[in-house]
Formats: structure tokens, C-alpha cells, sequence
């Protein structure tokens, strides 16, 4: 992965601090010159790491200036000591950065139950902030557990008249599944931005993005997503109901999109790369409910691994969904081969078979109902999954 384009006023740093294990990266620190605002969103399990819990409470204030990230160990179901831990993490970081601990947002991902190895990651945060002289593309492999590569993306484009970059890392590979996945995602752009407007954007290039992925239906205790902006481009604030703030809006959710197909396309043991379209139905609601039942089936992703074009499969996972449909007016495409028309078979199997032997594969259903209409990103099921899994604390 080559550099990506770095938004004006931050820098970043990241260094090796055997969490888990020696010898590669595994802290990182975003660093922004000058203040920005802020905005976040974080898993909805009940069960939250520590670091999530403080970036609650923080990220109310509308503002940060730097996220200090460590892979290897969650700190989650770790007790007031892993709320300690993410204090100490934020001032250390702080310190040396010349900031308040309150504007430094803390990330951690990895294996959940353990306290955090703090003779190590103090040291590696202290090294990481004093010599921020790094890539986002480091970042984006000091964040990796399971994942087998790195993900980035970035867009630059012109508002208020100025040009305008927008970059973004993220991790996830297992544990994924929507609101959100066992994934961390940061976004930072030079644009000005109005707070509220930031947020929003954030949350609805989330809806659309990340909420919208699976890999095997577990979510995570630790998932975050980041946005800041901190206007070195030298724009006017961009406000709410202004084409300027629906230009933002659609760059943020194509970052964020192109992330989310990175993190389906690297699911844990995967081959293909899974989009499911449920298209024709009574709302959007019901569209996301069957699209997610087929990304979500054991039997159609292990089935798209196989290369089988059982549609059976496919049809029965959107008859449970509890979407509303038509039996006798639904239509299935594999890879743009009609499998089904009417409920009934085309007798194309071979035919969508043999497309299934691309890297993606996309599933189209219309239930026959309606306009509305959901996507879904996913990936095949394989057996190095449950060799990854069995083996994660090992």
C-alpha cells in the first residue's frame, strides 16, 4: 500500500510495543496541529472496553486533537483498572504532546479479558507522540489483529473553494457484524466543519458503510469510528443544508464504503468478496432485514465458497428475514446470471456457477413488493475461519 494523501495539520507516529507480541507495529498516535472538532460513534453492545466508555464521555465535548490506538489487547471486561489504564494512556500521550488528556481519544483493539501491558504501551505512546514523523499508512498496520492487509482510502475535492483531502484507516477481519463491527475506523480531513454537521456525517456515512457488513454476525465490545476536522485548508465551516455539506456527506461515505468493502474482502479465512442487493422491497427497513438474513446465512456464504449456485438457500434466508415479499414475483441474480424468475428456477445454475469463480461475487434479490432497496457487504465461509478463530488467544 503506497502513501496515502495527508490531510494539512496532522501527523502521526506509529512504533512497536510488543502488546502482544514483538517486532511489529502496534501503537499509533493521530496528531492534529491545531484543534479540531470532533465526532465519533461506538459500538452498541452492552459490553463495552474501557476506552469506549471514555470516548463516550469525551467525545460529547465536540472536540479532540489526538487518538492514541494500541492492537494486540482490547482492554475490555478489564474493571476499574482498564478505565485507569485508558486515563494513564490519555495522559501520557498528552504530556508529551502539549495538550489536556481530555482531547486525546484512546482506541484498543485485540484480545478481550486481559489488563493492558502498561510497562509497554506508556513507552510505546511516549515514543509514538514525541516523533510524529509517520504515515497514515503506518497507522493503518498498528491497527491490525487478524487482518491480512492494510486499509486506506482518501478523497480530495474543492469546497468553499479550497482544496479539501479526506483520509481514512481502518482495521476489522472477524468478529464483524452491523452497529457496529470489531473494527476501528479514523477519518481525519483539513476541511472546517461545523460540529453538528461533522457528526452527521459520520453517522450517516456509518448507516450506509459499516452498519452494513458482516462476517459472521458477532459484534464487537470495542468498535469505534473517528472523524476529525481541523481546518487547515482555510475553508468557511462547512454548515448543515448548504451543497458544500452534501459534497462532504457523499466523500465521507465513499471513504467510508471503500473501507467497508476492504474489511468484507479480508474477512477472516474469506476468498470472495460478498455484495448482497435486496432490491423491490416495501421499505428500506425490510430491504436491510432480508439482505442482511442472506450475507449472514452459514449456507449461502459457505455455498458461494463452494461455488454452488444453490439460490434455494439464498431464497430462504429472505423468506425468514421477516421482509415482506412475493414468492411468486421474486427474481434472483448471481453475478448478473437470473437464477430465479418468479420463484422458479431458469435453469442457469451452471451458468452462475461458473460466474462465481470471480473474487466478488454479487447476490441481487428483488422481493417484488416494492422500490426500496439495501446493500450489503460480506464475504464466503471457509474453513481457515474456524482455524483462525480456534487459535486467536494462542
Amino acid at each position: 500500500m503506497s502513501d496515502i494523501a495527508v490531510p494539512k495539520g496532522f501527523r502521526f507516529k506509529a512504533v512497536s510495543a510488543a502488546i502482544k507480541k514483538p517486532g511489529r507495529l502496534d501503537v499509533a498516535v493521530i496528531f492534529s496541529d491545531r484543534p479540531a472538532t470532533a465526532a465519533a460513534v461506538f459500538t452498541t453492545n452492552k459490553v463495552k472496553a474501557a476506552p469506549v466508555l471514555d470516548g463516550i464521555k469525551k467525545i460529547r465535548s465536540g472536540a479532540a486533537r489526538a487518538i492514541v490506538v494500541n492492537s494486540g489487547n482490547a482492554n475490555a471486561c478489564t474493571g476499574p483498572r482498564g478505565l485507569d489504564d485508558v486515563k494513564a494512556t490519555a495522559q501520557a500521550a498528552a504530556g508529551v504532546l502539549g495538550i489536556k488528556p481530555s482531547e486525546v481519544l484512546v482506541s484498543s483493539t485485540g484480545v478481550i479479558g486481559l489488563p493492558l501491558p502498561m510497562d509497554r504501551l506508556v513507552p510505546g505512546v511516549k515514543s509514538a507522540a514525541s516523533a510524529l514523523d509517520g504515515t497514515l499508512d503506518d497507522v493503518a498496520r498498528a491497527i491490525m489483529t487478524t487482518d491480512t492487509f492494510p486499509k486506506a482510502a482518501s478523497r480530495t475535492v474543492k469546497l468553499g473553494g479550497k482544496k479539501v483531502t479526506i483520509s481514512g484507516v481502518a482495521k476489522g477481519s472477524g468478529m464483524i457484524a452491523p452497529n457496529m463491527a470489531t473494527m476501528l475506523a479514523f477519518i481525519v480531513t483539513d476541511a472546517a466543519v461545523e460540529t453538528s454537521l461533522l457528526s452527521e456525517a459520520l453517522k450517516n456515512a456509518v448507516k450506509y458503510s459499516f452498519n452494513r457488513i458482516t462476517v459472521d454476525g458477532d459484534r464487537s465490545t470495542n468498535d469505534t469510528a473517528v472523524l476529525l476536522a481541523n481546518g487547515a485548508a482555510g475553508n468557511a465551516a462547512i454548515e448543515a443544508g448548504t451543497p458544500d455539506a452534501a459534497k462532504f456527506m457523499k466523500v465521507v461515505g465513499e471513504i467510508t464504503y471503500e473501507l467497508s468493502r476492504m474489511i468484507a474482502k479480508d474477512g477472516e479465512g474469506a476468498t470472495k468478496l460478498i455484495e448482497v442487493c435486496v432490491k423491490g422491497a416495501k421499505n428500506e427497513r425490510d430491504a436491510e432485514l432480508a439482505a442482511m438474513a442472506i450475507a449472514n446465512s452459514p449456507l449461502v456464504k459457505t455455498a458461494v465458497y463452494g461455488r454452488d449456485a444453490n439460490w434455494g438457500r439464498i431464497l430462504c434466508a429472505a423468506g425468514y428475514s421477516g421482509a415482506a415479499l412475493r414468492e411468486d414475483k421474486i427474481a434472483v441474480f448471481i453475478n448478473k446470471v437470473k437464477i430465479v424468475s418468479g420463484g422458479l428456477a431458469t435453469g442457469k445454475d451452471a451458468q452462475a456457477a461458473r460466474a462465481m469463480e470471480a473474487d466478488e461475487v454479487n447476490i441481487v434479490v428483488d422481493l417484488g413488493v416494492g422500490t426500496a432497496e439495501a446493500r450489503v457487504l460480506t464475504c464466503d465461509l471457509t474453513e481457515k475461519y474456524i482455524k483462525i478463530n480456534a487459535e486467536y488467544r494462542t
